[in-house]
């Protein structure tokens, strides 16, 4: 299989897969519940979902370690069994993946807020990720993603630690941002602009976004992205802002929806494309197939 990055450099695009949450949460996964956990419990919950998702097409399949660093686990009392959970995630998606499909290994904020805003020392973040990511390493991912950031000094250390723990592998990094009336930002204040230049001088190979938005609100920020960044782009947009209906969160945007509007970003050159909350195996293959019908 060729390299991941030898493949968007040449102008390649790469379709990654969906939501993880909202495939849990249909199988059961109860509001409060530590995800990461099914690692360890029902391993064949995640097989089925990468499954899925390579059936639809995805080219990159995530794993479920989003919450997966130990200070993040810690909020569950499982930080000691930081290394079993990471590596049980990447084995349950490495038993069904082909070997044209790259393993993602996921890596969310840590769930605590750095000094001065919060209590937490950077240095005992750069070791909550460090530990996460060998972790993944070891069991030989072809990408880590570090996603869904706000805060621009957490993102900065994740991708360091990340470059500690696998120094030859691709890393991307993606930042979650809100409309404002000066324009995107995330909560912690991070322009686009300033995400492209931080991520990308950290190490970043990839620099995106993720969640927050839907379809319509990414190809904004993705306009943003290209008009800043030397190095690939991600986008993986929400299938819409969630509403409540029949006492239920539901995402309105279908599959046809986003797989239209992504032609946007195909067009832009977005390296990247995929989902994030509320979508599904479903959307991927829609996406899937208008990236093959235009020949790309």
């Amino acid at each position: 299989m060729a390299g991941l990055l030898d493949r968007l450099v040449g102008g390649e695009i790469l379709v990654s897969d969906g939501a993880m949450g909202t495939m849990l949460f249909e199988r059961g996964l109860k509001t409060g519940e530590c995800p990461e956990r099914w690692n360890l419990e029902r391993p064949e919950v995640l097989e089925e979902i990468a499954r899925l998702y390579v059936q639809a097409g995805s080219d990159i399949v995530q794993t479920n370690t989003f919450g997966g660093s130990p200070l993040k686990l810690a909020q569950y009392a499982l930080e000691d069994k930081t290394e079993a959970i990471n590596s049980a995630a990447v084995r349950a998606v490495r038993k069904v993946v082909d070997d044209r499909v790259y393993v993602s290994a996921s890596c969310g904020p840590c769930g605590r807020l750095l000094k001065p805003y919060g209590d937490t020392n950077p240095e005992e973040v750069a070791e909550s990720f460090e530990r996460q990511l060998k972790a993944v390493a070891a069991e030989g991912v072809d990408l880590i993603c570090i996603e869904t950031m706000t805060d621009l000094t957490e993102a900065t250390i994740a991708i360091k630690a990340a470059r500690t723990a696998a120094p030859d592998t691709p890393i991307a990094a993606t930042m979650t941002f809100d409309a404002t009336p000066r324009g995107f930002f995330t909560i912690m204040g991070v322009s686009v602009r300033q995400a492209v230049e931080g991520l990308a001088e950290a190490g970043a190979d990839i620099v995106g976004s993720n969640c927050g938005n839907g379809i319509e609100n990414m190809i904004l920020i993705a306009r943003e992205f290209k008009q800043h960044s030397s190095v690939p782009i991600i986008i993986q947009s929400n299938a819409g802002l969630p509403e409540m209906k029949d006492g239920a969160l539901v995402y309105p945007e279908t599959p046809e929806f986003m797989a239209e509007k992504c032609r946007e970003l195909v067009d832009m050159g977005v390296s990247i494309i995929g989902g994030c909350c509320g979508t599904t195996p479903e959307h991927i293959r829609a996406m899937k197939a208008m990236i093959n019908e235009r020949g790309e």
